[in-house]
């Protein structure tokens, strides 16, 4: 059979792309594929015995809704944060498909709230304390949809898909494209070969190294994009409650004094979890994410602090440098996430459990490993955190203590950017691109807008 459209990756891009085709085309015949599970096949059994079982392929990363399902939910409904629309498609006008896109999320059950713009003065406040310490405070809307309701609204999606025709197959990772003698689409290659004129590839962070091998192999137009490592922050919920109670997520970001980085707050989870990631077969990255039930959340708060890197000629693979950094601490930790308290990091020694277990911080992450994170993270890298973590304690007292916690390695694989028209078409006639793994968006929203302009294109 011969598709109108075929899709490659069921993340938010992927299924937003398919909700907007059907909106405007019902006859239009769509087959996604998917490397991993269905919403209600994608069970990771650690969150409930703490064990990694290693499922092949990683129920938290891949699957129907890609890895936004399992790690937090949260949509930010603002321009500036979560990808690099605005560049493409302009400030006001990802404005709009943001709103419009979060009403099809409210219509799936998302929650009303809205965390950020009902607390002026308590976030004037900490405007104010960001300001004095050199810190930018990103002001963002968010609704925070959770892990597990999450779960429930993408399984909604996921139906109503079903429900309009759309042909989904999962378990069927794409192994390559089929082009045609003279160079466009054809089609692709899964547990067997599939047919379109079309094809977009929306695979995400997990399928970033893919694609990119993918543009090697057909030469596919690409540019190389930021490196985005460093750490995640596990602290006390107590520390961190000005900023949850105001903005549920704070966005800050921070130009360290000692190399001039980029470090950034990123995905924080109040009263959350910390989890692992697999990627690449075996390879743990660290991540987070806190549930919407107040029985299910923790007494700590958790979120990233990224350093942004762009290099320049001759270096043309961040994704392999995040890889090789990552591996180095999996060679540490026995393919798990190392954790090391602040203390240790500033002295420079390894923590052990002794020091870990007396700590009013419990880890949440409980097969973390205590380790010593120099060992791991370039210098340069671990100065700008260090850094970060200063001017944050002028925010948020406490969290520059010596038992807050500094799990490793985060890692995010969205580097490899693939170069496109305004229709999100690559030099291959017929061959989209949109998502995370294109380098093109950095969240759940941006990726889900990012679906509807290559729908709406397609329709």
């Amino acid at each position: 059979m011969k598709y109108d459209i075929i899709i490659v990756g069921a993340g938010p891009c992927g299924i937003f792309t398919a909700l907007e085709i059907k909106k405007h085309n019902p006859n239009k015949s769509i087959l996604i594929l998917e490397k991993g599970n269905s919403i209600e096949k994608r069970i990771c059994p650690k969150r409930k015995t703490g064990i990694c079982v290693n499922c092949k392929p990683c129920n938290i990363t891949t699957g129907f809704a890609g890895a936004g399902a399992y790690s937090d939910g949260k949509l930010s409904l603002s321009p500036d944060v979560g990808g690099n629309l605005p560049n493409y498609l302009g400030y006001e006008e990802t404005q709009k498909l943001i709103q419009y896109v979060d009403e099809i999320y409210l219509n799936f059950g998302a929650d009303e709230t809205i965390y950020g713009i009902d607390k002026e003065k308590e976030i004037e406040e900490i405007r104010k304390k960001a300001i004095r310490s050199n810190l930018k405070l990103v002001e963002c809307p968010i609704r925070h949809m959770g892990t597990e309701e999450g779960y429930e609204i993408y399984g909604r999606i996921e139906k109503h898909l079903e429900n309009i025709g759309v042909d989904l197959s999962f378990r069927n990772p794409v192994k390559d494209i089929i082009l045609d003698g003279s160079g466009n689409i054809k089609g692709v290659i899964a547990d067997k070969e599939y047919y379109s004129d079309k094809v977009v590839i929306s695979v995400g962070r997990e399928g970033s190294d893919w694609l990119r091998n993918l543009c090697i192999k057909h030469h596919i137009d690409t540019e190389t994009g930021d490196v985005d490592i460093g750490v995640r922050v596990e602290t006390r919920n107590e520390i961190m409650e000005e900023l949850n109670d105001a903005m549920y997520e704070s966005k800050l970001i921070y130009y360290a004094p000692t190399f001039d980085d980029k470090v950034r707050t990123f995905c924080s989870n109040p009263a959350g979890e910390v989890s692992t990631e697999y990627y690449d077969g075996n390879l743990a990255v660290v991540n987070g994410h806190s549930y919407k039930s107040d029985s299910l959340k923790s007494a700590n708060t958790n979120f990233a602090l990224l350093v942004t890197k762009h290099f320049t000629k001759p270096f043309n693979s961040p994704i392999e440098y995040g890889m090789h950094i990552a591996k180095l601490g999996n060679m540490l930790s026995g393919n798990k996430v190392l954790v090391q308290r602040y203390g240790d990091f500033k002295r420079g020694r390894r923590t052990t459990e002794e020091r870990l277990y007396r700590n009013n911080i419990i880890p949440t992450l409980k097969d973390a490993v205590p380790g010593d994170l120099s060992l791991v993270l370039p210098y340069r890298i671990m100065k700008s955190i260090d850094d970060m973590l200063i001017a944050l304690d002028n925010v948020a007292p406490g969290l520059a203590s010596d038992e807050t916690l500094l799990y490793g390695v985060e890692v995010k694989f969205y580097s490899n950017k693939v170069i496109t028209n305004g229709e999100f078409e690559t030099n291959i006639k017929g061959l989209y691109v949109g998502g995370d793994g294109a380098g093109i968006t950095r969240g759940l929203m941006q990726a889900s807008v990012n679906g509807v302009v290559l729908g709406r294109s397609l329709s």
